[in-house]
């Protein structure tokens, strides 16, 4: 580690998490300004009254303070803002099924049978995509050319009668005005997938696999050169669909050389998705040359152009459009049947997949390996099929009601093909499940939750939250709650996704029984249309409800941009149509930005990320070591606050963020990175470090080491603030301790909010600076180690030079000594008015009364204080 000198600075390089951030609040200052970026990807730092940037407040670390300068990205107008962004929220099943390819478990290069059912369920994702863009563009048609051309404006049909007669009696007007919108979404749709943000940094993507697990985290985040060819197959699928559903469906025998060729575009986009891989920045070789011979620019413009003109030719010689068109119901039936099958095969192949990977990661502790043994892709596809599906026959199903008002009396209106009926079946069942599901949960955690009330007291307390509040009775009660459910929604997160795909899979079951097999007349299904049809309705109305209202409303669209945050954080790969990834832009101008501070030999970075933000930051913070001198990596320090990087990200991408490459992280850096936590943060948790328990008064556990290894960690360290530190992870008491003299505070129990207002947070800064190194030292313990006052012997009073202080320039001060500490721990609140108070002796008329310390010292370790596996012979003999 370079020693630090007089001239040496920190740079404090921030970024925000969901929901957005100012950057006043991300540099937490009361103004910002832009020092750099584009406007899109914003780099501020805070300013004075006169909107001219200003350092941060300097850096303390011990015996000296050292200067500081903080800034932030702002990357929250990538993902929210405006009718447009605001629209995404629509492809929101589209990006989801793009995010299931992520989702795929780590291969096994040197297993063949591994590297073809990873080969297979690649092509399944990327088939099944395909299938989900042309389901939607065909109930979109439906909804368009059969329900309002064909039969709401065909010649005598009682509906919109406003409409003149000519209109309805010319069949090229009306199938043109028709298919004039279906042809303007697709054309949007293909705008969309070509937009990508605009990098302000060199360009440094080294080949990468995609299905390959990478060294550091996030290596593989990079865009794949395949994706023109892959949105240019949506199109033509797209308008190929459209095409086949005017002309008469799939089934159909016809000699129309237009059906023929509509069949034969649908047959090489199929081919075409299948055989295409995702060589992310691969050098192309074999089969990927072929392929990008035959969709060349050149090739692409020329399908295109031939869909297209077959839409025109549709258009201009539409057939008879007097009634119900007989291909809408034969086209749905195809695209979802198919859908089902392609998903159903992936459920299928990625049980062997998991069970081929399980090495990668069979060394980890259970509460570390991935979700569902790497089976979450599965569900998180068939959550995205249904999700699209049921958006578009909702949508159908709200025109058609909205066309039946203005029937005449007696009419049925105009007709829905069959097809919607299986999904209003399936969103039926679907609904009875998840409310008999809420109806049976909900009253069970209510009744856990009343118990747990009841029984619970001081003694129940974990050692835990009583070590980390040692002293403060009425912050252990305040933590205890909250540290239980945030733990149970940080492990049973995953599980509601899994209910969700059982529900989705017996839903789907129930339909296809309906389908396919006469029921008596006794089980009349009339009620399971009427509440799909309800549910339908609901869904479609309220996302687009949603939609306007995020449009116009400021708050509205940062919730709505949630969703993007989540899903659009990974590149396109088995779905182009979706919205520009930022990680591709935030993550090299983060690296880049810290590489122009790093210019200054005397300048140290330190990456801090919060929530998403972690992820992003412990990206870039790999990005920048692998591209760095030796030299230049050891002053590079990562930060992370309220981070998921253990208990989500590589459980749930165990392919992209496996658990070796955050061990390989820490190693590289070395010590430097420091995560801070706090166990009543539903969202967030520890990151370095597992299998923590309180032993003998001391915290200790198992995680990540600066060698680069893992194994047991030396017992915690109390600091100057009350915080517990425990390898690379900060556990912050909340509610925080304090208030402290010169320092922002803030009361009561935070969770997942406000990390920079608590004072450790410059202390772990400093240590990912290599400025500070944590002091080796044991906590206070939950009893008293010596004799009471009672018990003593009488000894003289203790020299005033053994009394300890809090260090860390906190502006807290400390006069208690440990003993007293120690006894404090036990003292008994003071008793309500309306209790009994227990008869005890009485004090020496001499004794003074001190006030409770707002502080916690940072003590060496007593002799004999040392964690059981550092103990050596001594376990093995006189401890037994």
């Amino acid at each position: 580690m370079q020693i630090p000198g007089p001239d040496t600075r920190v740079v404090e390089l921030r970024v925000h998490g969901i929901l957005g951030a100012t950057g006043d609040e991300l540099t937490d200052s009361v103004a910002s300004v832009d020092v750099a970026g584009d406007g899109v990807g914003r780099i501020m730092r805070p300013a004075d009254r006169l909107r001219r940037p200003v350092p941060g407040p300097v850096l303390s670390t011990g015996d000296r303070s050292v200067p500081r300068i903080v800034e932030g990205y702002v990357w929250g107008g990538m993902t929210s803002g405006g009718l447009a962004k605001a629209t995404w929220a629509l492809l929101f099943p589209f990006a989801l099924a793009n995010m299931a390819h992520w989702m795929l478990p780590p291969v096994r290069s040197g297993n063949p049978i591994s590297r073809a059912l990873a080969t297979t369920l690649r092509a399944l994702l990327r088939l099944s995509a395909l299938l989900l863009t042309m389901l939607f563009v065909a109930q979109l048609t439906v909804v368009s050319l059969d329900l309002v051309a064909a039969q709401c404006l065909s010649p005598g049909a009682a509906c919109l009668e406003f409409v003149p007669d000519a209109v309805r009696s010319a069949d090229v007007l009306r199938s043109s005005v028709a298919l004039l919108p279906i042809a303007l979404i697709i054309l949007l749709m293909h705008r969309l997938s070509t937009v990508s943000w605009q990098v302000s940094a060199p360009k440094t993507d080294k080949p990468q696999h995609s299905a390959r697990a990478p060294m550091l985290p996030g290596a593989n985040v990079v865009s794949d050169p395949d994706t023109p060819a892959l949105r240019a197959l949506h199109v033509i699928a797209a308008l190929a669909t459209v095409a086949m559903l005017a002309l008469g469906g799939p089934f159909l025998t016809t000699a129309d050389p237009r059906w023929i060729l509509a069949a034969a575009l649908i047959g090489v986009c199929v081919i075409g998705t299948i055989a295409l891989d995702d060589p992310a920045r691969m050098y192309p070789d074999g089969k990927e040359k072929v392929l990008r011979t035959l969709f060349s620019r050149t090739s692409r413009r020329a399908l295109i152009t031939t869909a297209a003109l077959l839409l025109a030719s549709v258009a201009l010689l539409p057939g008879s459009l007097v009634g119900p068109l007989p291909g809408s119901g034969p086209t749905i039936d195809a695209i979802t049947s198919t859908l089902v099958i392609a998903c159903v095969a992936v459920a299928v192949l990625l049980t062997p997949a998991t069970l081929l990977a399980r090495s990668t990661w069979k060394s980890c502790p259970p509460p570390l390996r991935p979700w569902a043994g790497g089976w979450m892709s599965a569900p998180v596809l068939m959550f995205a099929c249904m999700l699209g599906a049921g958006f578009g026959a909702g949508l159908a199903f709200t025109v058609r009601q909205t066309l039946v008002v203005d029937d005449a009396p007696g009419s049925s209106g105009p007709e829905l093909p069959e097809a919607f009926n299986d999904v209003t079946v399936f969103w039926g069942a679907t609904a009875v499940l998840l409310a008999l599901a809420a109806v049976i949960g909900i009253p069970l955690m209510l009744l856990k939750r009343w118990r747990t009330a009841r029984t619970d007291d001081d003694s129940s307390i974990p050692d835990e939250i009583a070590l980390l509040h040692a002293g403060r009775p009425e912050d252990q009660r305040a933590a205890a709650n909250a540290w239980k459910w945030a733990a149970l929604q940080r492990r049973y997160s995953h599980v509601a996704i899994l209910v969700t795909a059982g529900v989705l899979a017996i839903s789907t079951a129930v339909t296809v029984i309906v389908r396919t097999i006469d029921l008596p007349p006794l089980m009349d299904t009339g009620w399971l249309v009427a509440i799909g049809v309800a549910s339908l309705a609901a869904l479609a109305a309220g996302l687009l409800r949603m939609v306007f209202r995020a449009a116009g409303k400021k708050d509205t669209a940062r919730y709505l941009g949630v969703l993007c945050d989540l899903v659009l954080f990974w590149p396109r790969e088995a779905h182009p149509v979706v919205p520009p990834c930022y990680a591709l832009k935030v993550i090299p101008e983060l690296a880049d930005r810290a590489t122009e501070h790093l210019a200054d030999p005397n300048t140290r970075v330190v990456l801090v990320g919060h929530s998403q933000g972690s992820l992003l930051a412990a990206v870039a913070t790999a990005r920048l070591l692998d591209s760095l001198p030796e030299a230049d990596r050891e002053r590079v320090g990562l930060v992370t606050a309220g981070s998921q990087l253990q208990w989500a990200y590589p459980r749930a991408f165990p392919g992209v963020v496996p658990h070796t490459s955050l061990r390989d992280l820490a190693g590289t850096l070395g010590g430097r990175w420091r995560s801070l936590c706090r166990g009543t943060d539903p969202l967030g948790g520890a990151v370095t470090t597992w299998n923590r328990q309180v032993y003998d008064g001391m915290l200790i556990g198992v995680g990540f080491r600066a060698d680069g290894t893992e194994g047991p960690l030396p017992a915690a360290t109390r600091g100057p603030t009350g915080a517990l530190v425990l390898g690379g992870d900060h556990w912050l008491p909340d509610p925080q301790r304090g208030p402290f003299a010169c320092r922002r505070w803030v009361p009561g129990v935070l969770g997942h909010s406000d990390y920079p207002g608590d004072p450790e947070w410059d202390r772990a800064v400093a240590m990912a600076a290599g400025l500070e190194t944590p002091v080796r030292g044991a906590t206070l313990p939950l009893r008293p180690q010596t004799p009471t006052p009672a018990q003593a012997p009488a000894v003289p009073s203790a020299p005033k030079a053994s009394q300890l202080t809090a260090q860390g320039g906190d502006g807290g001060s400390l006069t208690d000594s440990v003993e007293e500490l120690t006894h404090a721990a036990d003292e008994p609140e003071p008793a309500q008015d309306d209790e009994v108070v227990p008869e005890t002796a009485p004090e020496p008329k001499d004794a003074k009364s001190r006030p409770k310390p707002s502080v916690l010292p940072e003590i060496t370790e007593p002799r004999g204080r040392r964690a059981p596996w550092e103990r050596a012979l001594a376990l093995g003999t006189g401890e037994r």
